[in-house]
């Protein structure tokens, strides 16, 4: 059973592939985001990718390699974005 934190909110985009990287891009440099999950038209999850404070740069780019690869398969998908709400 997983335990849901109070302190987050989800917020969901409906991209086309070709947005899907500078959308992560920008959605990993504010730095709040917790979690990123990729879903396609038929809402099944692709590829959910954890993020952590400590998560930049190098690191991060195989994630964006998969994630280009997904975009290049999927024409239209949503992307749920769980951020850290901050008090």
């Amino acid at each position: 059973m997983t335990k849901k934190n109070s302190n987050s909110r989800k917020e969901e985009f409906i991209l086309n592939g070709s947005e899907l990287i500078d959308k992560i891009k920008e959605l990993i440099h504010e730095g709040n985001i917790r979690r990123i999950i990729i879903k396609n038209e038929q809402e099944q999850s692709i590829i959910e990718i954890p993020l952590t404070l400590g998560v930049v740069g190098a690191a991060i780019a195989p994630v964006l390699a998969a994630v280009g690869a997904i975009a290049a398969l999927v024409t239209k998908m949503s992307i749920v974005v769980e951020k850290i709400e901050e008090k």
